[in-house]
């Protein structure tokens, strides 16, 4: 029987729909092939590209040219830019400012054909050196409130560029999503003196059940209201609200899990688009008459990863309820993954479901 759950942290109701599922490699995705359009990310093209903002030059090679092993430019056709001021207006009962922000591209390797889930480590543990070292220099502009960072991994997912690489947009508001967030984690925080997400990852420990990936330092896990297929959260084991406080060795660690979680996504859903969202922290510079907003932050806010695969199609009764229907239950995804994590390499795994 399908099962309604209410995800523990926002009010949002998911229908887990299993009888309406299929076996999980009948949503494989064949694997993309290449196109002939010269690529402007990739090594040799950097005039194509702004002026990189930073970059990894293990040889000290001149900026701007080859040599590089990742690299963060200016998006070409930004949604928001710099210039500009942060000042509210009103028009009659409607609100606008101007489009302040930054939109910056971090490409991830030159090597157009390289994918976060072959690896190494040691290459995605830069990917996240990045995203530390802009989000960090983002927030000390005053007038950006938040940042996202994210990546859409094939067209389905809204990827123009088949290129690896992964975004960061800045803006001068927090996101109404975001917000339900940090106002449902302050209120648990108020009432328990507990972060729900810590209370979240510990329920998912002592469970087991939806657990994929426990490397000692963070987990991965199929969450208990999921809305896609297969759809993973990645939370650091302790406690933590700073993305950016991230130290080497738990970068590693951390390139180590997402490696793992996309490598075995493909026996299930094969070369899967995905949208894969970091949640991190607002900028908690005070506020003109809110000097206490996200102030206990540190204390109830706790940063996470969540990995959206694009197997299904939001449709009519999505948009009209905000409900999702997942017809692949977050307990069959998770057994399924960590079978695929255990199994020797080289042996190709069945998988058992209902016929569509």
């Amino acid at each position: 029987m399908s099962e309604l759950r209410k995800d523990p942290i926002i009010d949002r109701w998911v229908i887990i729909a299993a009888e309406r599922g299929r076996r999980p490699t009948d949503y494989h995705s064949p694997r993309p092939t290449p196109g002939g359009v010269a690529c402007p990310l990739c090594v040799g093209n950097e005039r194509m590209t702004p002026s990189e903002i930073w970059a990894v030059r293990p040889g000290g090679s001149a900026p701007n040219g080859p040599g590089w092993q990742v690299r963060v430019v200016p998006n070409k056709y930004p949604a928001l830019r710099v210039e500009g001021s942060a000042e509210r207006r009103g028009l009659g009962n409607f609100d606008l400012m101007d489009g302040i922000g930054a939109h910056e591209i971090i490409i991830e390797s030159p090597d157009h054909d390289w994918r976060m889930a072959d690896g190494p480590p040691e290459a995605i543990a830069q990917v996240l050196l990045a995203w530390q070292l802009r989000l960090s220099d983002l927030y000390r502009d005053e007038r950006l409130r938040y940042c996202v960072i994210f990546r859409n991994h094939g067209a389905e997912a809204g990827a123009t560029l088949s290129h690896p690489h992964s975004q960061i947009m800045a803006i001068p508001v927090v996101p109404q999503r975001v917000k339900d967030k940090l106002q449902a984690a302050r209120e648990y925080f108020e009432r328990k003196e507990r972060c729900i997400f810590c209370d979240v990852l510990n329920q998912e420990l002592a469970l087991g059940e939806r657990v994929v990936i426990d490397n000692g330092r963070f987990v991965a896990f199929a969450p208990f209201a999921s809305r896609f297929p297969f759809e993973l959260a990645i939370y650091p084991k302790q406690h933590a609200h700073d993305f950016a406080s991230i130290d080497e060795p738990g970068r590693l660690a951390l390139a180590e899990v997402l490696q793992q979680c996309l490598l075995h996504l493909r026996p299930a859903l094969g070369w899967p688009a995905y949208n894969f969202i970091l949640n991190v922290s607002p900028n908690r510079v005070p506020r003109p008459g809110k000097p206490h907003f996200w102030s206990t932050l540190q204390f109830d806010y706790h940063w996470h990863i969540e990995i959206l695969p694009r197997v299904t199609h939001i449709a009519g009764f999505e948009w009209g309820t905000g409900f999702y229907i997942n017809p692949v239950s977050p307990e069959e995804a998770a057994r399924f993954l960590r079978d695929e994590i255990a199994r020797p390499a080289g042996e190709e795994g069945e998988v058992s479901g209902r016929d569509g």
